[in-house]
């Protein structure tokens, strides 16, 4: 186990140890920084649908936990893979 360093806390609450964002060299860097927001987009979207499945098989799907539609996309997939 690593031993602890005591580190000076900063007190926040002191304006002059913030730096002025309102400066013109942090204002360029604020409006350069890309906004990122939300999930990364996937390389492989899944279809948005609604299918119809008996209420047995939903609830075999779902005994297993969370998951379900994943495991059920892939029984889909592998039964194409045979076929």
């Amino acid at each position: 186990m690593t031993e602890s360093k005591d580190i000076m806390p900063i007190d926040w609450t002191d304006p002059d140890d913030a730096p002025d964002l309102s400066a013109v060299e942090w204002a360029e860097k604020i409006a350069a920084a890309p906004v990122r927001r939300g999930r990364p987009k996937s390389d492989n979207p899944k279809a948005l649908t609604t299918i119809r499945l008996d209420a047995d098989i939903v609830e075999r799907f779902r005994q297993d936990g969370p998951g379900w539609q994943s495991r059920i996309n892939a029984a889909l997939r592998e039964w194409l893979a045979k076929h």
